[in-house]
């Protein structure tokens, strides 16, 4: 007995002959001009997003300006006609225009569209490289892409941790800020407030610009603490995330270890995570 299509098949068999043929080499990925069109498409990606690069070079833009204007504007007419032709053979076009990809694909060419009014919109055309994603479908790179949705899902899991956590840095950021302002009194760079608070932000992410740095005593003891604090945070987003991933069962699996009897292995783990015993 043969299974009933489903709604996908439905609505590609409702297209017409040569919306199927321009579906399967534009969205297709099985077969070799499917695959051919999405290699020649992202080498076109990777030297549009170049061209754009170079152009915001000073001397390269003063004596190729016009050669990678030109360019600029071939790889957008590329661009718009595979864009019209991804809608004309989508089974579902309102789907693919709302859709992540249907909107990054739009974006693409607008800027240079909208630079014809506003000068340096062209530089927006960066959002190309977004497009390169699609690297993980031609390769079939399922692995990584599991990959991508675990951690994903383990960011999504763990938002109210991480919102807290965000939110308490905030609130000792803002403090230390206002302190360091009262402390220097308005000196050696904490003239304000917000400037505080940015000197706060910088010294607790370890980063240490340098640009502000408090002269007396008992601001360089605060400094000293929260140097020391910052160590201490960055780990923090780091173990809430590992953490709920471990408790994720996408990546472990209900096979038990044959030496310590663990409950649970990682998936693809050739070792025990628990004993080190091999599987």
């Amino acid at each position: 007995m043969k299974n009933k299509p489903n709604a996908a098949e439905k609505d590609y068999a409702s297209l017409k002959s040569w919306q199927k043929k321009l579906h399967d080499l534009i969205f297709g990925y099985e077969t070799f001009g499917g695959k051919l069109f999405d290699v020649i498409l992202l080498i076109v990606i990777i030297f549009s997003v170049i061209a754009v690069m170079l152009e915001s070079v000073t001397s390269i833009a003063i004596n190729y300006g016009v050669q990678l204007r030109t360019l600029e504007w071939i790889f957008t007419i590329l661009f718009a006609f595979e864009y019209v032709g991804r809608i004309a053979s989508s089974p579902r076009k309102w789907k693919y225009i709302f859709s992540f990809m249907g909107i990054i694909d739009l974006l693409a060419i607008l800027p240079t569209f909208a630079s014809v009014f506003i000068s340096g919109a062209q530089t927006l055309l960066i959002i190309r490289f977004v497009r390169l994603v699609r690297v993980f479908r031609i390769l079939k790179l399922s692995r990584y892409l599991r990959g991508a949705n675990m951690l994903r899902q383990a960011l999504h899991d763990s938002r109210h941790k991480i919102i807290v956590f965000f939110g308490s840095i905030i609130i000792i950021v803002v403090v230390v800020g206002t302190l360091m302002y009262l402390i220097e009194h308005g000196q050696n760079g904490f003239s304000s407030i917000p400037r505080s608070i940015y000197w706060a932000i910088v010294t607790i992410t370890t980063v240490g610009y340098g640009d502000i740095a408090p002269a007396t005593v008992l601001g360089q003891t605060i400094a000293s603490f929260l140097m020391i604090m910052g160590y201490a945070i960055i780990a923090v987003p780091t173990g809430i995330v590992t953490s709920q991933m471990m408790k994720n069962p996408e990546i472990t699996s209900d096979e038990k270890c044959s030496e310590c009897a663990v409950n649970k292995i990682l998936e693809e783990a050739k070792y025990c995570h628990q004993c080190g015993a091999k599987h």
